[in-house]
């Protein structure tokens, strides 16, 4: 499918404030950039580069009062998400040498807590895609996903701890579990098609079968529409804004995602 996605920030800014950007989508397998919008106002010089995760960012310093960022792509992307019941567990030995942090605990996803819990939920499914899968069903059946309840991430430990959380803290928890059984797992944010509210999105993906495949405890169906931003071990890795000095919070904050027709 075609999509069209956006993003708008506003902040008030009091002092020159540097910023950390991660808003522009990359071309890949799962994805292909037709058209961008890069917007700032006031125009200020920014500095591109690319991070350890091959995401592409944005750096510049924003200066005293009113500060937008505008953002808008076409992308294509799969109408379904990929499903792949049996895709086998890669042994450690075996995975690429890119995927090997993906195993490791990170600071919202202590993989380390999770062995015996894990090992429990997935008793009896085939080691691999199926692990994943039955641990992305007990996490929508026993974690409640409430919208606005986290204003700041918290730990796979915590979120269990609560029993709820928004994407990205759900996210953690399957993130967690799933390394504690040495699959690879990674968090990706941006956009998905039909999200009730709308707004940025995160979900997991696991590499099994020699592949990543994409997961997301906070939906019920295996419909595409997903536009990735960012890839990482956990939220820390993916901010879509970052800022140092003064805390800056957004005055305004729109997303859109339409189905379109490519011109």
């Amino acid at each position: 499918m075609w999509l069209e996605t956006s993003c708008d920030l506003s902040f008030d800014i009091d002092v020159p404030t540097p910023f950390m950007l991660m808003l522009r989508p990359r071309s890949g397998a799962q994805q292909w950039i037709a058209r961008e919008e890069y917007q700032l106002t006031p125009s200020v010089p920014v500095f591109e580069f690319t991070d350890d995760y091959g995401n592409l960012c944005q750096r510049l310093v924003a200066p005293p009062g009113h500060f937008s960022i505008h953002t808008a792509a076409q992308v294509m992307t799969a109408d379904q998400v990929d499903q792949a019941p049996g895709a086998p567990f890669v042994e450690v030995q075996n995975l690429p040498d890119a995927v090997l942090r993906y195993l490791l605990p990170s600071r919202y996803c202590e993989s380390e807590r999770f062995g015996q819990m894990a090992t429990e939920i997935t008793a009896g499914r085939l080691p691999g895609f199926d692990q994943v899968a039955a641990i992305e069903t007990w996490v929508r059946d026993n974690i409640r996903y409430e919208v606005e309840t986290s204003d700041i991430p918290i730990s796979a430990v915590e979120v269990n701890m609560r029993q709820a959380g928004v994407c990205r803290d759900l996210a953690h928890i399957a993130i967690a579990m799933c390394r504690s059984l040495s699959i690879p797992t990674r968090m990706g944010v941006g956009y998905r098609h039909a999200l009730d509210p709308m707004d940025l999105h995160a979900w997991f993906e696991a590499f099994v079968g020699g592949r990543w495949y994409s997961f997301d405890a906070t939906q019920v169906d295996n419909k595409g529409g997903y536009v990735t931003l960012g890839y990482g071990r956990d939220a820390a890795d993916v901010a879509v804004y970052t800022q140092f000095g003064p805390a800056v919070y957004p005055t305004n904050q729109q997303v859109q995602v339409r189905r379109i027709q490519p011109e």
